[in-house]
């Protein structure tokens, strides 16, 4: 009887064991399993894994300014009379901006003028075109580059520009430059003064002119340059 008993206690023993050996085989699986789960390769921002490099605030980009806004406004202008100079001097108030007056090197004397005279200076220069090659003072403006915006005035003789101002037209560069002709005259129009001088010129953005009546009124030219749309 106690040998049965031996036996019975022996087998109880080992399926104790056995049941202990297996637990543990399966305690040990899981946890290898649970490590293979956390390996792999490095996942970057870039893997598409919904996980995205955070983003560098860039600085924000300032509109581009135009040359209107940061040039500068010139007003050229020949006078042979006086008319010219004051709707010149009238722009420049209006427009804020700066005067440059051309002189010839030898001055018209009011006899000159006389364009009834067929003998004066400017019926000879105007029946012999060889002869409006007028030499002025000074032909360029200091600091020419900063200029956006560039009126030239003039009067009208036999319905084209004074000459005096193309010795000043062919001396300088107007690439990149607006120009606005305007003139005055007693009766003629522009007529095709401002295409002329573009030809001349041969550069810059050459726009439609306005003609003046001689004593021509502040409030009207003014108002014209204000239509332009200038900065002042």
């Amino acid at each position: 009887m106690k040998k049965y008993k031996r036996f019975f206690g022996f087998l109880l023993a080992a399926a104790m064991l056995f049941s202990l050996v297996a637990c543990g085989q399966q305690a040990e699986g899981s946890n290898q399993t649970q490590d293979q789960g956390q390996e792999g390769p490095a996942q970057t921002p870039d893997d598409n894994t919904g996980t995205q490099a955070p983003e560098t605030e860039q600085p924000e980009e300032e509109a581009p300014q135009t040359g209107s806004e940061g040039g500068k406004t010139l007003v050229v202008y020949y006078s042979a009379t006086g008319n010219t100079e004051a709707v010149a001097q009238t722009i420049a108030d209006t427009a804020g901006a700066d005067l440059f007056e051309l002189e010839p090197s030898d001055p018209y004397t009011d006899e000159d003028l006389d364009w009834t005279d067929d003998n004066s200076r400017v019926t000879q220069e105007y029946e012999d075109t060889s002869l409006r090659d007028v030499e002025l003072t000074a032909d360029t403006v200091e600091n020419w580059e900063e200029y956006d915006t560039v009126f030239i005035g003039y009067p009208i003789w036999w319905g084209i520009a004074a000459w005096p101002v193309n010795d000043f037209i062919q001396a300088n560069d107007f690439t990149g430059k607006t120009v606005i002709p305007f003139a005055t005259s007693s009766s003629s129009g522009m007529g095709e003064s401002g295409e002329l001088l573009a030809e001349l010129a041969g550069t810059g953005d050459w726009q439609e002119g306005q003609r003046f009546r001689s004593g021509a009124d502040e409030a009207d030219v003014a108002e014209w340059v204000n239509s332009l749309g200038l900065a002042a």
